[in-house]
């Protein structure tokens, strides 16, 4: 995609944020692990900014085992440790702990016959909600609906902001900009 190209003002003109927001961000996704790990990958976030993320996913994904949530589930503290001293992530005690945690509520909810993905779009029966394209809020009611229920199943660093965060990033709520050429596209 060439730079010439209206886009919403946030992916500004970093070539890896540009990237991000025209292949990725508002892309409906289906996939139950992809959906759980940009949940876990918003929860990194918290405090900081999205490039931030963005810059170290694939040193995220090396030491997560690929946020595969079987892998991860079986983390122990000597992942955490590991996980600590790895200048390639956020090191985050909390945010680490926070998914090695999701990988088991991600497992619990499966092992009750839960599917995640179906969990996730069942907020918005299937289907993306398109925003009004001029105003892009930090976080919704419906937001905060999805953030109790995956704190009641076990996930943390999911509170509403991360959670609308998250809904803009997997394609749930479709938020880009009226100007966009992505808008019509997702």
């Amino acid at each position: 995609m060439t730079h010439d190209h209206p886009r919403c003002a946030w992916a500004g003109n970093d070539p890896q944020m540009r990237a991000y927001h025209d292949t990725e961000w508002g892309v409906p996704e289906r996939d139950s692990r992809a959906l759980w790990e940009k949940l876990m990958l918003d929860g990194f976030q918290a405090g900081l900014a999205w490039i931030t993320v963005l810059r170290k996913r694939e040193a995220f994904r090396a030491g997560f085992a690929g946020f595969d949530p079987e892998a991860v589930a079986r983390f122990g503290e000597d992942d955490i440790v590991r996980l600590l001293g790895d200048a390639g992530i956020i090191r985050s005690r909390a945010k680490i702990e926070a998914t090695i945690g999701g990988a088991r509520a991600f497992l619990a909810m499966r092992d009750k016959g839960e599917d995640f993905s179906g969990f996730c779009w069942s907020f918005t029966g299937g289907k993306p909600l398109v925003g009004d394209g001029h105003v892009l809020p930090a976080k919704t009611a419906l937001s905060e609906t999805v953030s109790k229920a995956l704190k009641a199943r076990g996930f943390k660093f999911v509170g509403p902001t991360i959670v609308y965060a998250w809904m803009q990033a997997t394609g749930i709520v479709n938020d880009h900009a009226a100007h966009c050429f992505r808008r019509e596209a997702v």
